[in-house]
């Protein structure tokens, strides 16, 4: 092998075993069902009844996903991403999944505080300082601050749609000029926290919220398809989003200023984010893995740990019956309705159009359910969702 060769060869192998390297980001495998314990047959009841549901315009279409014990044993799309266009939905569809943004926000505070550059006890006026100043409605100082822990189980007191304002930095300090609803820490009220919280992540971090999470969550867990702003590209795979037709026949398109995304549009820590079932899985999974996946240590197990504990004691919270919350996720405290097919502890979040994302621990079980839908009433407690769960931990059994 002549020298120039030579170095060449080395500067390619030098290069596949970087840490940046394409190789180092894999996805979840995927696995025939038997191998993670599951059955073909009762999967193959998802599509089916996820057709139904379709076929009654409940939805133009839907994808959903299971993973069991760290492979993914079942992943389907029925019906369609456009009606009018005729575009059929499939597996790789993209789909705004709002609110299911905030456990991913969470995420990245999480990731500050094992770095120790900061803590979940600290006053949000420590980063921001115009929340030195809030008050309670009526003028009152409240008595304790607003911590970043606050922000991340929705017991802030802050109350608003949860649409930026202008930058990030902009709409959280509006936020902190705004008067708070009650006392932090003595109610839960779900609410833009994650959104507060998000802007905490560039003060420290000295980087831009997106800049951050594509950097330290997206790029090493090889979510290629998760973003604030979808390219043309992914555009064109966009599910668009339906609402109940005239009289309640049939659908009709719905609109919502989260589809608005343009180039004035800022990164929005509560509810901004695109993805794909594929691309969340490998988020679920890493945080089922207590942190870690395929080598790339995202959180340390203590702050999944923590982020997965009920952290609201005895306030109630919503959207269901028995739930309780962690920091960025809702936590099942006892199964019922729609969460029914789930252990004790398992923990997600839904999203404004119906999608949701759930982990059970206890089955080491992955459910995604990707749709998009509004006016249908509350996502969480939705058929399709508790019929997604039913069949895939039936297939288990």
């Amino acid at each position: 092998m002549s020298t120039v060769r030579f170095v060449l060869f080395a500067l390619l192998i030098g290069a596949i075993a970087t840490p940046d390297s394409v190789m180092a980001y894999q996805a979840v495998p995927t696995a025939k069902p038997e191998d993670a314990g599951l059955s073909s047959e009762g999967l193959a009841k998802i599509p089916a009844r996820m057709q139904q549901f379709v076929d009654a315009h409940q939805t133009a279409g839907v994808v959903s996903l299971v993973a069991a014990k760290g492979r993914v044993v079942h992943l389907s799309a029925v019906g369609n991403a456009d009606l009018d266009g005729q575009r059929a939905m499939t597996t790789d569809t993209v789909f705004a999944i709002a609110s299911m943004t905030k456990p991913i926000t969470a995420a990245s505070v999480m990731i500050l505080q094992d770095e120790g550059k900061l803590k979940l006890d600290d006053p949000v006026s420590k980063y921001i300082p115009v929340f030195a100043s809030i008050k309670l409605k009526g003028g009152a100082a409240p008595s304790r601050p607003v911590t970043v822990r606050d922000c991340l189980r929705h017991t802030n007191g802050l109350v608003s749609d949860q649409r930026n304002t202008g930058t990030l930095q902009e709409t959280a300090e509006a936020l902190g000029r705004s008067e708070l609803a009650f006392e932090p820490g003595s109610k839960w009220q779900y609410g833009p926290g994650l959104s507060v919280a998000g802007r905490v992540v560039e003060v420290v971090s000295g980087k831009p919220f997106d800049v951050f999470l594509a950097e330290r969550i997206f790029k090493p867990l090889a979510m290629n398809e998760t973003t604030f702003h979808p390219n043309d590209a992914q555009l064109k795979r966009l599910a668009k989003l339906y609402q109940p037709g005239k009289d309640g026949k049939g659908l009709q398109p719905g609109s919502h200023w989260l589809f608005d995304v343009n180039d004035a549009t800022t990164p929005n820590p509560s509810g901004g984010l695109y993805s794909t079932a594929t691309d969340l899985v490998q988020f679920y999974q890493m945080v089922l893995n207590d942190g870690e996946l395929n080598g790339q240590r995202i959180l340390s197990a203590s702050a999944v740990k923590e982020m997965t504990s009920l952290q609201t004691e005895k306030l109630e919270t919503g959207f269901t019956s028995g739930n309780g919350w962690g920091l960025g996720f809702c936590l099942i405290q006892e199964p019922q309705g729609a969460t029914a097919a789930l252990s004790k502890g398992s923990f997600g979040h839904g999203g404004a159009f119906g999608t949701q994302g759930w982990i059970d621990p206890s089955r080491r079980m992955i459910f995604v359910l990707l749709i998009a839908r509004a006016n249908f009433g509350n996502g969480d407690a939705s058929e399709l969702r508790s019929e997604l769960q039913r069949l895939a931990v039936e297939a288990a059994r």
